[in-house]
């Protein structure tokens, strides 16, 4: 918050004191509801290759209700560009606070009655429809959640410290992921019929105390000094969607491609990995959800601090560099699983989860905000990041499962990684480094 800053500077003390407050407790908003909605979403993904695709997608062929279940899946992520667009349309009209609340609310309420769902044996086929259905829900939660939530920090960070303040938010992902798995990992421990029956169901319908907890600490928070300043100024877009594709369609091109080594590796390594080792591999389910735990946990430690080194050597070169070594590291990753040891799994899952992936996803929001004006910005951070989600994120378990069934090698899924980072590595050539510039 540039200008917001300078005016602080320029008081007395004890306002300096109110707005360091205010940041820091947006801050903390941004961090803990970011984490509740990707622990909602991550759920789902920890689920469907251990629960979903037996009781809602049963199948004589095990391959096909995977297949199914990955699929549905994936659906969500096809509808989170629509999420994007509505609430980026509440967020640039109205503001990011409002449309956070309304995030996590859609998230929560979808979440909860998914552990209600009876099963396909109780309903048929009204089971996977009304699964789907929810999924959806929760994609179009998920949609409108991320840009917000990165708009929250960066928009009350000041330039110095604007890479830190776009990472916090990131950390969403892994702790939500991590929070999920180790949910997942305990009740995996219950005999496998209470599991399926009501075991699984549990995380669901206790996610709705932390929604609660969410939005307790949301609704406390001011609105953005960015949007404030926008708004006073009479700059509010109209038509957000239509100034954003009309004046920032090569960021929105660029953003989607860039997305790609962000998103398609990691539900790679975080998610087609429960089922590729345990149902190729013979790992047992508690060993790779451990492994997946404890490479999260790596994560969030390292974020923040690839946050705050990109406010010292700039975002690009933490961003390539993350893309290179995730292109370096495809064939290895694959070939430490092969060797059917659970040290070597949990060393593999580090290396990729908790050092490689970190560089790209602490300063992903903080690059793709620093590339829109403040009129758009969470409509343009938001279809762009939710495009390419959706493109390459919530196909990439279903494209692993295709390609594994097809050549019966991992080969072709270390290849299709390595794709991944080309495409990102060509888009991130035409950005310019951002970190100096004044929002």
């Amino acid at each position: 918050m540039p200008q917001a800053q300078s005016v602080v500077e320029e008081a007395q003390k004890p306002q300096m004191a109110v707005s360091k407050k205010k940041a820091n407790r947006a801050l903390l908003a941004s961090m803990i509801g970011s984490s509740i909605e990707w622990f909602d979403f991550f759920l789902y993904g920890s689920l469907a290759s251990l629960v979903f695709n037996k009781l809602f997608f049963p199948s004589t062929d095990p391959n096909v209700g995977l297949m199914l279940s990955y699929l549905s899946f994936g659906l969500s992520f096809f509808i989170r560009p629509l999420g994007g667009i509505i609430f980026s349309h509440i967020g640039d009209k109205i503001g990011r606070k409002k449309t956070l609340v309304l995030t996590l609310m859609v998230m929560g309420i979808a979440t909860f009655l998914i552990g209600l769902l009876p099963d396909y044996n109780a309903i048929g086929i009204w089971a996977p429809i009304l699964l789907i259905t929810l999924r959806l829900f929760q994609g179009i939660g998920i949609g409108g959640e991320w840009g917000g939530s990165v708009l929250l920090a960066v928009e009350y960070s000041s330039k110095k410290n604007r890479g830190f303040f776009g990472s916090i938010p990131q950390l969403g992902v892994p702790i939500g992921m991590l929070l999920g798995t180790v949910v997942i990992s305990l009740l995996s421990n219950l005999p496998e019929e209470q599991f399926l029956t009501w075991g699984w169901r549990l995380p669901f319908i206790l996610s709705a105390v932390l929604v609660l907890i969410g939005l307790w600490i949301r609704n406390g928070i001011d609105e953005t000094p960015a949007f404030k300043e926008a708004k006073e100024s009479g700059s509010i877009a109209k038509l957000p969607i239509v100034e954003t594709f009309r004046y920032h369609k090569r960021s929105i091109f660029i953003t989607m491609g860039a997305k790609f080594v962000e998103t398609g590796p990691y539900y790679i390594f975080a998610t087609f990995v429960i089922a590729y080792t345990t149902g190729y591999l013979g790992y047992e389910t508690i060993t790779v959800l451990n492994a997946v735990a404890i490479a999260n946990l790596v994560t969030v430690i390292m974020i923040p601090c690839m946050g705050k080194l990109s406010d010292k050597i700039g975002r690009k070169p933490l961003y390539i560099g993350g893309t290179i070594a995730m292109m370096i590291y495809a064939f290895p990753y694959f070939y430490l699983l092969s060797l059917k040891s659970a040290f070597w799994l949990t060393v593999a899952t580090i290396i990729a989860i908790g050092i490689i992936w970190p560089p790209i996803e602490a300063i992903m929001g903080t690059l793709f905000s620093e590339i829109f004006s403040t009129n758009v910005r969470y409509t343009g951070v938001s279809v762009g990041n939710q495009l390419g989600a959706a493109l390459f994120g919530g196909t990439a378990p279903l494209i692993a499962v295709a390609l594994l069934n097809a050549f019966n090698s991992w080969v072709p899924i270390a290849i299709y990684i390595i794709f991944a980072c080309i495409v990102s590595l060509i888009a991130l050539t035409v950005i310019r480094e951002t970190k100096d510039i004044d929002i």
